[in-house]
């Protein structure tokens, strides 16, 4: 049987590990980046367990050897802005019930995965222009010229190129109503040693140890779309968020003279199919979601080891694919919909919901707060293939 051949549009977290995945099952992969070299943003990363067992059935070895590159995240739990506990979060427990979580920096993760795809297979600088499916066939259009493919798997992110050409009336991406800064500390000898989120009105601020001793920072707003602060956004940080409680203020003005990120958050209105033809979509071009559970990078992580699981074991990629849609499209709705529903919470500004959120989140009984981590961690890997296989 000829070898088959996929174009992977899109080459960050999802792409490449879908790159590895197919590559490991024998398919001849090429994977087109529209920026000029594989890179990942300056901030770090929450492997949760699912994410690593996805990872287990990507490539063999490959979770491991994640495992291994990041520090357990010491999760702590929820404070208000004055330091005060609102929930506490046992972590001893979390990594009993559903394994551990590993925290680690973007780029690290990145690299990892870039080792693992033929060089070959790489094309920087190659910008989807057109799509069009022939039958059994897929023919991609790019600035460099056109390829063919027995399957594309748009990987390419919010505002992918290829829903936009293969879904042209898909819902456009809708704005949360926030905004979020992003930046990674440099190494802070004896800095915080858990890390966890600290609430207040409209705002948050979070922080998570990485193995080297920088702190991965993170904080929201509510803003208008497409706000900026005039004087940076290190200034804007610290103007926000200086006066809360330790070990905050030392972290804010850890990030003058770091890259401060600042992206407003957007989520994907649901699909009818993250299918069509030999199209499928993954990561954020199927299901773009808010950061509040964490599980965007592992969500496309779930979507590049269930299509390895579905191409290995049913030939016809259509019927394939079918199953992808099936086992995707549904879990990851409600994802999306979980991490909308915790955001909307976090982000309460009103005073008087503000004081009842503050009253209220004391009250949840731990064993109720775990047992609702259940339908995000608890993920089961598809049936069939358990771990990644060589080809036969």
């Amino acid at each position: 049987m000829a070898q088959r051949g996929a174009i992977v549009v899109g080459g960050g977290i999802g792409g490449l590990a879908t790159a590895i995945a197919l590559s490991g099952l024998g398919w001849q992969v090429r994977v087109f980046e529209r920026a000029p070299a594989f890179t990942e943003v300056g901030a770090g990363i929450s492997l949760w367990s699912n994410a690593l067992r996805a990872l287990d059935l990507v490539a063999e070895g490959l979770g491991e050897e994640i495992r291994a590159l990041g520090g357990v995240e010491l999760l702590g739990g929820i404070q208000h802005r004055s330091g005060k506990w609102l929930t506490r979060t046992n972590a001893a427990e979390v990594t009993r019930r559903y394994g551990p979580v590993v925290m680690l920096h973007r780029a690290d993760l990145l690299d990892t995965l870039l080792r693992r795809v033929p060089g070959a297979a790489l094309a920087a600088g190659t910008e989807v222009t057109g799509l069009r499916v022939d039958g059994d066939a897929v023919t991609v259009t790019h600035h460099g010229g056109e390829a063919r493919a027995d399957l594309v798997v748009g990987a390419d992110g919010l505002r992918s190129t290829v829903r936009r050409l293969v879904w042209p009336d898909a819902p456009a991406p809708r704005y949360a109503g926030y905004t979020a800064w992003r930046w990674v500390t440099p190494p802070l000898p004896g800095g915080p040693d858990g890390g966890g989120e600290s609430w207040g009105p409209g705002t948050r601020f979070g922080h998570a140890p990485l193995p080297d001793h920088r702190v991965y920072c993170y904080a929201t707003a509510n803003t208008p779309e497409g706000a900026s602060g005039p004087a940076g956004e290190a200034a804007e940080v610290r103007a926000r968020f200086d006066g809360w409680h330790d070990p905050i203020p030392a972290l804010v003005a850890a990030a003058a003279g770091t890259q401060v990120l600042r992206h407003d958050m957007y989520e994907l209105p649901n699909l009818r199919s993250y299918v069509g033809g030999r199209v499928a979509l993954l990561g954020d071009a199927a299901h773009a979601m808010t950061p509040n559970l964490g599980q965007g990078a592992c969500q496309a992580l779930e979507d590049a080891a269930t299509l390895r699981v579905v191409l290995a074991e049913e030939p016809d990629v259509g019927l394939a694919l079918a199953r992808y849609d099936r086992l995707r499209r549904r879990r990851t709705q409600d994802i999306v919909k979980r991490s909308r529903q915790m955001g909307a919470v976090g982000q309460w500004s009103w005073p008087p919901a503000v004081a009842l959120r503050d009253r209220l989140l004391p009250l949840v009984p731990p064993a109720l707060a775990l047992r609702a981590l259940a339908p995000v961690l608890a993920w089961p890997p598809p049936e069939g293939v358990t771990r990644a296989q060589a080809p036969a």
